[in-house]
């Protein structure tokens, strides 16, 4: 299964924003990565170079690679409605995304992780593909044998209110896919437009 291996803290550096999860090393060390760090004098990016760039912050975020994003986009571009607002709703209804935002697992790599390893549940059957695209009514949960294991219990923290499209049940450690969410919903910092246009071209 294709998936980032490099250093997570670098990429946060490139971006200046903790993208990969954890910004606690970007306090101690916000510089762009490279052997010059802050004095090296960089240029004014262009229109092309932003375009890029935004869309790396959207695959390092996601955890996508090259192939699985433009398949994602290319999803988007046939469904109807505006295609950056279908990217990001397509990106956010992953399964490993779900996880994450239902808070069954503290970061999106720990999420896919759970899903991989057969530990979570779509609808009462196991599913271990992270990059299933859950659709409105689709019940996420753990497994009764890893909802028992403290290692995985331990890290469940609960859905964030102001995730208005998912429903989560503590009780029964399971929750439910509501709806594909709107894009003032989703807090990531990332400017969808952008990536159209560089798909455009």
């Amino acid at each position: 299964m294709a998936r980032y291996t490099g250093p997570k803290t670098k990429i946060s550096r490139i971006f200046g924003e903790p993208i990969t999860g954890n910004g606690k090393w970007l306090t101690k060390n916000s510089n762009p990565p490279g052997m010059h760090g802050a004095t090296r004098k960089r240029k004014t990016l262009g229109e092309y170079a932003l375009q890029l760039r935004e869309k790396q912050k959207a695959k390092y975020t996601y955890g996508l690679l090259e192939k699985q994003f433009r398949k994602t986009f290319d999803e988007a571009a046939r469904r109807k409605g505006v295609t950056g607002e279908n990217l990001i709703k397509l990106l956010e209804a992953r399964l490993d995304n779900t996880v994450f935002r239902m808070g069954i697992a503290p970061s999106r790599q720990a999420a896919r992780q759970l899903v991989s390893h057969k530990h979570v549940t779509v609808n009462g059957e196991v599913l271990n593909v992270p990059s299933y695209s859950c659709v409105p009514g689709d019940v996420i949960g753990l497994k009764d044998k890893s909802a028992a294991n403290t290692a995985i219990s331990a890290n469940l923290r609960g859905k964030n209110a102001k995730f208005s499209w998912l429903d989560w049940s503590e009780a029964e450690v399971k929750g439910t896919f509501i709806a594909y969410p709107e894009r003032e919903s989703v807090p990531e910092n990332i400017k969808e437009q952008l990536i159209v246009e560089l798909y455009s071209k």
